[in-house]
């Protein structure tokens, strides 16, 4: 039963706790505000409980599988290696996850944060209310951070159900299918469509457009789509989903291709067509907190809303809906609090996806700079030359550095083995205006898969070594 309260007054308070929330509430912390977290569902939000985190354990664990079927490039013969898919659900959830959000949990005991379940609905600018399930209790704050995230799009159809799941039923499967369908080969899908193939199911990919992973280059999305063809994926682009019906113990989806109509049957289908922020039934509009026609809320260049005290990161503002970019944007919005001049500047924001190969881009690519008017190149050196991606039997793939007429490096891409690492090194180099010439004269060790990058800037001074 819910009671008429008293308002307890509050200082900062961040609405989730997701890596955006976590990171903003320990920041705002550090900067000496008395700082309470409220969170829906579960510490850590969604990347650390049913996304990032999960999802690369399953990736690591189809690797591991594969490399037990067959390692007889290298000469190790293996017989009669086997998967219990219980086993890794529980190492995945028990030695990864909860490791991971305890750190979490433990990291506001240092810090002094208080953290309240409930759901939060904002009153005005200055107060909201908690509820639970069965009391609610008002709170005034003097600011707050909004870090709510996104939630997967249900489409017609195909009503989030026993066979029919979002990217969180996906990751949770009690057992590898034999036949999987995934619609949507954006990040999510084909990470997800990558990691049951590895651990045995036979997947089919659904995408409405012309490409998966319309994010990345042409060339780098070939690297996926030869791999998805050799690993019992098989894509089908142009394809839009109709309907779904559950059968004989699994699904059939129906979809369409060119107009016609077809049909195809699978134990489970995964739908990850997108994300929608979490904006709705929050009061924001009672607050007077602005927002776009697709309930993005609007922010300036600290996170800040058009309520002074109200600010917001992560999925629910404008761009890439990230986890790092959460992250970073949550020290933003907790320093500007604080009365620092912190802003956030995209100049080099990164994003990774973990397929097989690796993709990973920073800065522009040599379109995106053409496209404003620099005069700008691209040079390519493969891992073919380079002797750790021989010595791991990979060679799929290559490092890419963009530049302008003065050599300044302004963008990178990476396919290939380490990707996800790799683009570390080059988001610095376009972040802090680097030339092609800092990263040739900066000694790599060797033999690491790094060195591409050392050979790729050789590559963009015209004066290449290993090809």
């Amino acid at each position: 039963m819910v009671v008429g309260d008293f308002a307890i007054d509050l200082d900062t308070v961040v609405i989730g706790s997701g890596p955006g929330g976590y990171v903003a509430a320990i920041r705002a912390a550090e900067m000496g505000q008395k700082v309470t977290v409220i969170e829906r569902e579960f510490i850590g939000g969604v990347c650390l409980n049913v996304g990032c985190i999960p999802s690369k354990a399953l990736i690591s664990a189809g690797h591991r599988y594969q490399e037990a079927l067959d390692g007889s490039v290298f000469g190790v013969q293996s017989k009669g290696a086997t998967l219990d898919f219980g086993v890794t659900q529980d190492w995945k959830q028990h030695q990864v996850v909860e490791k991971l959000t305890g750190g979490v949990s433990m990291l506001f005991k240092k810090h002094k944060i208080d953290a309240i379940m409930g759901d939060a609905f904002l009153k005005d600018d200055h107060s909201l209310r908690v509820m639970q399930k069965d009391s609610a209790q008002t709170y005034n704050f003097n600011n707050l951070i909004i870090a709510t995230g996104s939630r997967p799009i249900e489409i017609p159809g195909f009503k989030f159900g026993d066979h029919v799941l979002d990217s969180t039923g996906g990751l949770n499967l009690k057992t590898v299918p034999k036949e999987f369908i995934v619609i949507g080969g954006g990040y999510i899908g084909s990470e997800l469509a990558s990691a049951y193939a590895n651990l045995g199911a036979h997947v089919t990919i659904l995408e409405g457009t012309d490409s998966i992973l319309p994010n990345f280059e042409k060339d780098m999305v070939q690297l996926v789509l030869k791999s998805f063809k050799s690993r019992n994926i098989d894509v089908i682009t142009n394809a839009m989903a109709k309907d779904s019906k559950p059968v004989d113990g699994g699904v059939e989806v129906t979809y369409t291709v060119d107009g016609k109509e077809q049909t195809i049957k699978a134990d489970d289908v995964m739908v990850t067509v997108g994300r929608r922020p979490n904006t709705n039934d929050m009061g924001l509009e009672i607050a007077g907190v602005e927002m776009t026609d697709r309930g993005l809320i609007k922010v300036d260049n600290q996170g800040r809303t058009n309520k002074p005290n109200i600010y917001a990161i992560g999925d629910v503002v404008a761009g890439a809906a990230l986890a790092h970019k959460a992250s970073y944007e949550g020290k933003i919005a907790a320093e500007a609090i604080s009365g620092k001049a912190s802003a956030v500047d995209y100049k080099a924001m990164p994003a990774v996806c973990y397929t097989d190969p690796e993709l990973a881009t920073t800065g522009m690519t040599v379109k995106e700079a053409k496209d404003q008017g620099i005069d700008a190149k691209a040079s390519k050196f493969p891992f073919a030359a380079n002797g750790r991606a021989l010595s791991l039997a990979n060679t799929d793939g290559f490092v890419r550095i963009v530049t302008n007429a003065d050599n300044t490096i302004i963008g990178a891409q990476v396919a290939g083995p380490g990707a996800s690492d790799l683009i570390s090194e080059l988001t610095l180099a376009v972040e802090s205006g680097m030339n092609a010439e800092d990263l040739a004269l900066t000694i790599h060790p060797h033999p690491t898969l790094s060195e591409a990058i050392m050979d790729d800037a050789e590559v963009a001074l015209g004066l290449p070594i290993n090809i």
